[in-house]
């Protein structure tokens, strides 16, 4: 199988970032969801690269290239390669010596498998050759992929071990990917579950942005409820309010609004400003983002009313009453405030004190 040739491929710095780095003759792949997006016809994924070049070569040849090369995490092998138009991570292949649940230990390799054999799951590890696009799959990842099958490399536990975070996103990419979650994945994903307690609880709502921000995850948020994922880091959540989740998602779309976690994050809360606070505390979400969510728990108030609610508008913003009304499943009275500012008296102090 052979991957569609990328558009940065064609641009200066995609031309010298592959010569730069001997792409054409094997020494650099693209690698995983770059490769799993491309084969599935998404656009919009991440530039990774993997490399046979040891770190300090790899710095070298972009340097010589004309290309930025950034120093992003060199004792784990990446440089991160900057031209016009292209943004790439180029990491030197590794194995896992030791790992530390959320840190590994690693060694530099040439062996493209034992590379792919550290990753998390199957449709994740696929190496395509560049610029031909021929595509090598060491674990059965394009079977996977054509069946929309998110599998764990080798033993789901051990792999969760290694990296906690793997949990999340296992379901995150069964959201976005699988036609039916892997039952071993999941069984494994149950019994790890308290290892989420020692995540920052920044790469928490990070990996929950991520998958409330896809277009439906009602389903996967149902079993991960169901098996109590949430239950040691965000025992909040609650499966009383699955119902809410659904309706939120729906006026979204009657809406013709794009998915906004924050406020499907609210849906799944009881409608108390405190515990949205709390929770906006605990995963370490900016200003902006905690006061969303607790504006949007609070009861739409004016749903009741004939007409846009405007009074509620101007008092909080447009976009805290669009989110309560959309949570209440009201997507016709949000959507005369879409796009609305909160209106200024054209008279200043200034002019009355000119006048």
């Amino acid at each position: 199988m052979k991957l569609p040739t990328p558009d940065w491929i064609t641009l200066p710095a995609g031309q010298a970032l592959l010569a730069a780095l001997d792409a054409a003759a094997g020494a650099t792949r693209l690698v995983g969801g770059a490769v799993r997006d491309g084969l599935l016809g998404l656009a919009g994924a991440d530039i990774d690269l993997a490399t046979r070049l040891a770190p300090p070569e790899v710095m070298r040849r972009l340097a010589e290239a004309g290309l930025k090369a950034v120093p992003t995490g060199l004792a784990h092998g990446t440089v991160t390669a900057v031209g016009e138009g292209i943004v790439a991570e180029v990491t030197t292949l590794r194995r896992d010596v030791q790992s530390f649940g959320r840190h590994a230990q690693v060694a530099f390799t040439d062996d493209w498998q034992e590379d792919a054999a550290r990753r998390d799951f199957t449709i994740n590890a696929l190496y395509a050759e560049l610029p031909g696009g021929q595509v090598h799959d060491f674990w059965g990842g394009l079977d996977d992929l054509a069946a929309r099958r998110v599998r764990f490399i080798g033993d789901p536990l051990q792999r969760i071990a290694e990296d906690h975070l793997r949990i999340l996103r296992f379901f995150r990419f069964s959201a976005r990917f699988a036609a039916q979650v892997d039952g071993d994945g999941l069984a494994a994903c149950t019994a790890r579950a308290n290892d989420l307690m020692a995540l920052s609880r920044e790469r928490i709502a990070l990996e929950l942005r991520l998958l409330l921000g896809l277009p439906d995850p009602a389903a996967i948020v149902a079993l991960m409820l169901e098996r109590g994922i949430f239950r040691p880091v965000l025992p909040e959540l609650a499966a009383v309010r699955l119902p809410v989740l659904a309706r939120t998602i729906a006026a979204e779309a009657e809406a013709g609004l794009a998915p906004a976690w924050e406020r499907r994050l609210a849906s799944l809360l009881p409608a108390n400003i405190r515990v949205a606070a709390d929770i906006g505390a605990r995963l370490k979400l900016s200003n902006p983002q905690r006061n969303r969510l607790v504006a949007a728990v609070q009861p739409a108030g004016a749903n009741s009313h004939s007409g846009p609610p405007w009074d509620a508008a101007y008092r909080d913003g447009a976009q805290a009453v669009i989110d309560r009304l959309l949570i209440a499943g009201e997507a016709a009275a949000a959507r005369p405030l879409i796009g609305w500012q909160r209106p200024k008296l054209p008279a200043s102090g200034k002019d009355i004190i000119a006048r």
